[in-house]
C-alpha cells in the first residue's frame, strides 16, 4: 500500500495540527483516558512488551479495544489470544462469539428512532442519481438477503461471490453474508472473464450477486456477460442474482440463464425482512479477499469476524478519527480491501459512508471536488496516482468549490511523490487537513504503519506503526537496523486480529509467502526507513528490486527521480535485459501540460537519476507517453509496461481500466 520514494525533500515538517485540533482528536481521548502522555508512550504502551506486566502491550490493548470502542460479543471471550501455536497461528479471543452485521447494522437499527433513521450510505451514480439508505432500511435489506442465501441452502462456512457494480446494495449483500455466516468473496467489477472465474474456481462459490453493469465515463458496461463467461469457465455457481442498474428488466437487453438467473427485485425483495442474526465464533471465516495477483496465482487471504471487526474500527476511529456527523468517502471499489474497510469500519459507529460509481473525471475534472462540496464530506481517500492525474489537470478546477467541509485526507495504493503530496495537502485539503498516508495490505484488511491525526507530518510520511501493530525493520539477518535512515525489510513480529487465518489453498503457501523469510517474523515484502526524527518511509517492494550489475534499487526510487524533475507528472521504472549489466533500467514518462518532449529534455531526466541514485541507474532509455494503463482505483499496472516493453504474454489484463494506453505504450516516443 502507501509508499514513498526517497527521503530527499521530505526532511521539513509541512503539517503541525494546532492545539485545538489535537486535543478534539479521538486518539487524544483514548490517551487522556490511560493516562498517556505522547506519540511516543502511545505506540510502546501498545506494541511492546510492559515491564513488570504479565501481558504484552499488544495484548492489553486488543483487549481493552473491544470494550473501549463499544464491540459487541454474545458471548464472552475467554482471553484475548491463544498463540501457543507461534504467531503464524494465532486464535484471538477464543471462546468469543459475535457477528459483524450485528454490529454494523443490526445494532443501530435497534436503537432509538433517531440512529434508525441515520444515514448509513449516500450513493451517486455517474449519471447525477442519489440514493441514500438509513440504518432501517441496510438492517432490513441485509435481512432480505440472508433469507435468499438461506433458501438457496447457504449455510455456515458456504462462499458467496460479490462481482457487483459499486452500488449500495453491495453492503446489504456484505452484511447479508455476515448474518447467515456466509464467506463473502468480493471480486473486483472491473476484472474481466479470466480473472473472475479464477476467484469463482477458487472459492468454490455456488452462489453469485451481479448486475447488468454499471456507468462508466458515460456509458455503460455490461457485466453480467462476463459473469455468464466466468461461470462457464470456473463452474460451480448455481444461482446467479442479478441487481437491475441500468434497466435490463425492463428492456430484456441482457444475457439469461432460466433456471439459474433471477434479478434481485424477485430474488431478495420478495424476502422476508426479518431474521435472526448468528451468534459466530470469533474466528468464525467472513470474507475471502483476493491478493491482485500480478505474480503468480491470487492469494486468497481468509479473514476472520472478530479479527476485521476491530482491525477497520480501530483504524478508522483512530487513524481517521471519525466523529457522529462525519461523511466518509474512499475511492474503492467492494473488490478491493479498501471497500469492506471502509463500510465495516464506518458502520460500526453508526457513520455515514459515501460511495460514488463512476470515473473521477467524468464529465469533467472536477467531479470529486464538486462531490465534496455538494455532500460536505469529511474524510476524502484516494491513490497518490489518481492525485497526479487529477492535479494535471490545472488548478483551476478546484477554485470554485468549497472544499473546507474535509478535515481528513487519506491515502494508499502507490508512492507518494512530495510534489503531489504538497499539492494534495495545499490544494485539497487547505493546509489544514493532515494526510494519513496508510500502508498494510489484503493480509491484514488494515495498515501495518498509519500516522495518527494528532502527530506532526513530513511530506510522504507514514507515520509510524498503526495502535496494537508491533513493527520493525529489520536486516538480511532478521536484527533490527539501528542507523538512521538505515533501510531494511519491513516485518511484524508479533501477530494482529485481523491477520489472515492462513490462505485457502492451506497452510504451506501461506507460511512459505510470510513466515519463511525470518524466524517467527511476518515479511511484509517492502523497503523500509525511518529518519533522524522517527518518521518511517516506504521504498517499493523489496522483491521489486532491480540488479543493475550487481547494484539494487527500487523501480519507486527511480520514478521518485524523475518526478522530481519540474517536467514530469507520472513516472513508470522497469527492469529489462541487457547484455552488459544483466538487467537495465527502463524508464516511461507523462509530461506536464505544456512541456515538449525533446532529446535534450531526455537526457536531462537520465542525467537527473544518475545525479540522484547513482550512474549505474541512469536510465536506458527514456520514453514518453500519454498514459499509463491504470486499475480503476488508479494504480499503474506495472506488468503491463514490463511485458509491452519485452514482448512477453500480457496475461489477463481485464482489470485495466483503460486498455487504450496499452497501444500508447507500443508507441512510445
Amino acid at each position: 500500500m502507501g509508499e514513498t520514494t526517497s527521503l530527499e525533500d521530505v526532511d521539513e515538517i509541512v503539517h503541525e495540527p494546532s492545539e485545538e485540533f489535537v486535543e478534539s482528536t479521538n486518539v487524544a481521548a483514548f490517551m487522556r483516558e490511560y493516562g498517556i502522555d505522547n506519540y511516543e508512550a502511545l505506540i510502546e504502551r501498545t506494541t511492546t512488551e510492559l515491564e513488570g506486566e504479565s501481558e504484552s502491550g499488544v495484548d492489553w490493548f486488543w483487549d481493552e479495544l473491544v470494550d473501549y470502542l463499544g464491540i459487541e460479543f454474545y458471548e464472552e471471550y475467554d482471553e484475548v489470544r491463544d498463540n501457543s501455536e507461534g504467531p503464524q497461528f494465532t486464535d484471538w479471543y477464543p471462546g468469543g462469539e459475535l457477528n459483524l452485521a450485528h454490529n454494523v447494522a443490526d445494532r443501530h437499527a435497534a436503537r432509538d428512532e433517531e440512529r434508525r433513521n441515520k444515514v448509513a450510505t449516500i450513493w451517486e451514480g455517474e449519471d447525477g442519481e442519489v440514493r441514500e439508505i438509513t440504518y432501517h432500511e441496510l438492517r432490513r435489506q441485509s435481512n432480505q438477503v440472508a433469507n435468499a442465501l438461506e433458501e438457496r441452502g447457504i449455510e455456515t462456512g458456504d462462499t458467496v461471490g460479490l462481482y457487483m457494480p459499486m452500488v449500495p446494495e453491495v453492503a446489504a449483500i456484505l452484511y447479508g453474508c455476515f448474518k447467515v455466516g456466509a464467506i463473502a468473496v468480493p471480486i473486483f467489477s472491473g476484472f474481466g472473464v479470466d480473472a473472475t472465474a479464477t476467484r469463482i474456481a477458487d472459492s468454490e462459490c455456488s452462489v453469485l450477486f451481479t448486475g447488468d453493469g454499471f456507468y462508466r465515463r458515460g456509458s455503460p458496461v455490461r457485466l453480467k456477460g462476463s459473469a455468464d463467461e466466468a461461470i462457464e469457465e470456473a463452474g460451480y455457481v448455481e444461482d446467479v442474482i442479478v441487481f437491475d442498474r441500468l434497466g435490463s428488466n425492463d428492456d430484456g437487453d441482457v444475457p439469461w440463464t432460466d433456471d439459474r438467473d433471477e434479478w434481485w427485485a424477485d430474488a431478495v425483495e420478495s424476502q422476508s425482512d426479518e431474521y435472526e442474526t448468528k451468534s459466530l465464533p470469533a474466528d468464525q471465516e467472513s470474507m475471502l479477499l483476493y491478493s491482485s495477483g500480478t505474480t503468480g496465482k491470487p492469494k486468497g487471504i481468509v479473514h476472520t469476524h472478530a479479527g476485521v471487526q476491530v482491525q477497520c474500527s480501530k483504524e478508522v476511529h483512530f487513524g481517521m478519527d471519525l466523529k457522529p456527523s462525519d461523511r466518509f468517502f474512499w475511492v474503492s471499489d467492494i473488490g478491493w480491501m479498501m471497500g469492506p474497510w471502509t463500510l465495516i469500519g464506518t458502520h460500526t459507529f453508526g457513520g455515514t459512508v459515501f460511495m460514488y460509481e463512476g470515473a473521477p473525471d467524468h464529465p469533467e475534472p472536477d467531479r470529486f471536488w464538486e462531490m465534496i462540496d455538494r455532500h460536505e464530506l469529511t474524510q476524502f481517500g484516494i491513490s497518490p496516482t489518481a492525485i497526479r492525474a487529477l492535479r494535471k489537470h490545472g488548478d483551476e478546477w478546484l477554485e470554485d468549490h468549497d472544499l473546507s467541509s474535509l478535515r481528513l485526507l487519506g491515502s494508499t495504493g502507490e508512492p507518494w511523490d512530495p510534489e503531489s503530496w504538497r499539492w494534495f495537502y495545499e490544494h485539497v485539503g487547505g493546509s489544514e487537513a493532515p494526510i494519513v498516508n496508510i500502508s498494510g495490505g489484503t493480509e491484514i484488511c488494515g495498515c501495518f504503519l498509519m500516522p495518527m491525526p494528532s502527530e506532526p507530518l513530513k511530506p510522504c510520511t507514514l507515520g509510524g506503526p498503526g495502535l496494537g501493530m508491533d513493527i520493525d525493520i529489520v536486516d538480511a539477518t532478521g536484527e533490527s537496523v539501528r542507523e538512521e535512515n538505515e533501510r531494511g525489510y519491513l516485518v511484524a513480529r508479533d501477530s494482529c486480529p485481523s491477520m489472515t487465518k492462513s490462505l485457502w489453498s492451506g497452510d504451506e503457501r501461506y507460511l512459505e509467502e510470510y513466515w519463511s523469510r525470518f524466524d517467527d517474523m511476518w515479511n511484509h515484502g517492502d523497503w523500509a526507513q525511518k529518519d533522524a526524527d522517527g518518521f518511517w518511509f516506504l521504498h517499493g517492494r523489496a522483491d521489486d528490486a532491480l540488479n543493475v550489475a550487481g547494484r539494487k534499487v527500487g523501480p519507486a526510487e527511480v520514478e521518485g527521480a524523475l518526478i522530481d524533475h519540474d517536467a514530469v507528472n507520472q513516472a513508470a521504472a522497469i527492469g529489462a535485459p541487457d547484455d552488459t549489466t544483466g538487467t537495465a533500467v527502463v524508464t516511461y514518462v507523462i509530461l506536464e501540460d505544456g512541456r515538449e518532449e525533446s532529446d535534450d529534455l531526455r537526457e536531462e531526466l537520465r542525467a537527473q537519476v544518475g545525479e540522484e541514485l547513482g550512474k549505474p541507474f541512469r536510465p536506458r532509455e527514456v520514453l514518453f507517453v500519454d498514459e499509463f494503463p491504470k486499475t480503476q482505483s488508479g494504480k499503474i499496472i506495472r506488468r503491463a509496461i514490463e511485458a509491452t516493453y519485452t514482448g512477453e504474454d500480457l496475461g489477463d489484463m481485464s482489470s485495466i481500466e483503460n486498455p487504450d494506453a496499452l497501444e500508447d505504450l507500443e508507441d512510445a516516443r
